[in-house]
C-alpha cells in the first residue's frame, strides 16, 4: 500500500478512527507521518508518536523469555557452556541462536522453563485436522493417559491409575471399532 500523502513510499504508519460505527483510515509513509508529526486535529484528533524507536529485533524479543533464567545463571559463578562449541548459556540470549546441535542438551536444564513458559509444554504436541483426524486424536490421548498412568504408578496413586487404565482401555476399544 503506498503513502495517501506523497503516493510515492510504501505506507508503513496505519491510524483507524472508529466514530459512532463509521471507520476512517489514514496510511501514511514514516516522513510523511513526521511531516504532519500526527497533528492532525480535525478527523483522527491530536496524536503525537515518537519515531525514534528501536527497530525489532527477533533476538531481543526472544531473550526476554530467558531473563530469569539468565538473571539465576549470573548469580552463579559458572554459567552452563557447550562442550562442543563452547557457546555459553549468557552469549546465547544474546545473539538468539545456539552454536551447534549439541546446545540443545547443554543448555536443557535453562530451555524447559522458557518453553514452558511460552508453550505449556515442553515437547512438540503438534496439530491435527478436525475432520480426518479421530483415529490420530484418540492415540494421541491413548499416548498421554499412558504417560499419566506412569505417574500414577510411580508415586503410588493407585485409584488414580485405575481410572486412567480404564480410559486408556476405552479409548482403545474405541479405536479398535472405527
Amino acid at each position: 500500500m503506498m503513502c495517501q500523502e506523497c503516493k510515492v513510499n510504501p505506507a508503513t504508519v496505519h491510524i483507524a478512527k472508529i466514530v459512532n460505527g463509521e471507520k476512517t483510515e489514514m496510511h501514511l509513509c514514516e516522513e510523511c507521518a513526521k511531516k504532519k508529526n500526527f497533528n492532525l486535529m480535525g478527523d483522527f484528533g491530536s496524536l503525537n508518536f515518537d519515531f525514534e524507536v528501536e527497530p525489532f529485533s527477533v533476538q531481543k524479543f526472544l531473550s526476554s523469555f530467558f531473563e530469569p533464567v539468565s538473571k539465576e545463571i549470573k548469580r552463579t559463578n559458572e554459567p552452563p557452556k557447550c562442550d562442543r562449541c563452547g557457546l555459553t548459556f549468557p552469549r546465547f540470549t544474546q545473539i538468539g541462536r545456539f552454536g551447534c546441535s549439541n546446545c540443545y542438551t547443554a543448555f536443557r536444564g535453562q530451555l524447559d522453563p522458557m518453553l514452558r513458559r511460552l508453550h505449556g509444554k515442553t515437547y512438540h504436541a503438534g496439530k491435527v485436522p478436525k475432520r480426518s483426524g479421530g483415529k490420530i486424536r484418540i492415540k494421541s490421548e491413548i499416548e498421554k493417559l499412558k504417560r499419566e498412568l506412569q505417574e500414577a504408578v510411580n508415586a503410588e496413586e493407585y485409584e488414580r491409575a485405575a481410572v486412567l487404565r480404564d480410559r486408556i482401555r476405552e479409548l482403545e476399544q474405541k479405536l479398535a471399532n472405527n
